[in-house]
């Protein structure tokens, strides 16, 4: 498998990042090492370019032509090969050429066919989720259950402004949907992959809920210091029944 050819770029003006993109696309494109016929992008963007989602997949779109299948969302930060741009306007794509019965692009307007259909079978996911759609948790769980392996990877969406997801599908949408444009709010989109598909997928960050909900009552710019009106370490060394008098207990 050839390499995939990707771009990243910041600037004040998305036109301009994605002219900068596109330029280190083609470049790749015309590279040996790289793949010809790609027809999957994934794309992302960070959240100061959230009020033009739409303008950016329709800019993107149009002068990539060969490109069917488009997938991504929107971060604070967002990251490409030896870079991150975090809390800055920003873009990156990297566009993926894979066997086309090998991938799926799927979303509310778009969903996956039933796995009795023979149509496709998903083995795998790459799931973009909005963290304030209600039930994400059990969404995202019943994603995993229509996997043949169980496993889907991916991440939440995050913005200051509009919590956008790029997906649109080679295949189209269902009845009633063809108006939709590709940018969607809410609910969980992204890529499914079949089992010929070779993918590696590595964890960089997660968390979990270590006890019951807490009111954040004060807190100094990103750093929280209260919680419930006390001292949030404290609530903290309390919710994990830690004392800092037995130091080595507390790192066990």
């Amino acid at each position: 498998m050839k390499l995939f050819p990707y771009g990243h770029a910041t600037h004040p003006q998305w036109q301009m990042a994605a002219g900068l993109v596109l330029a280190q696309l083609r470049a790749y494109l015309a590279l040996p090492g790289y793949a010809k016929s790609p027809t999957l992008a994934l794309l992302y963007i960070t959240d100061h370019y959230a009020p033009h989602a739409q303008d950016i997949l329709d800019h993107l779109s149009a002068e990539l032509p060969d490109i069917t299948d488009w997938s991504g969302t929107v971060g604070v930060g967002i990251a490409s090969n030896n870079v991150e741009y975090f809390d800055e306007p920003a873009l990156t794509v990297m566009l993926c050429e894979l066997p086309h019965d090998q991938y799926r692009v799927f979303s509310g307007v778009s969903p996956l066919p039933p796995a009795s259909s023979g149509r496709f079978k998903a083995h795998t996911a790459l799931v973009h989720a909005d963290a304030t759609t209600p039930d994400v948790a059990e969404l995202i769980d019943e994603m995993a259950q229509r996997t043949g392996s169980g496993y889907v990877f991916g991440g939440l969406a995050s913005s200051r402004s509009g919590t956008v997801q790029f997906a649109l599908s080679g295949h189209g949408n269902v009845k009633g949907q063809g108006a939709a444009s590709g940018v969607f709010s809410g609910g969980l989109s992204g890529v499914a992959f079949g089992q010929g598909a070779a993918l590696m997928s590595r964890i960089t960050q997660g968390c979990r809920p270590v006890s019951q909900d807490h009111e954040i009552t004060a807190c100094e710019s990103n750093v929280v210091t209260e919680l419930d009106g006390k001292p949030a370490l404290d609530v903290m060394l309390a919710d994990l029944d830690v004392s800092l008098d037995e130091p080595r207990e507390a790192l066990a």
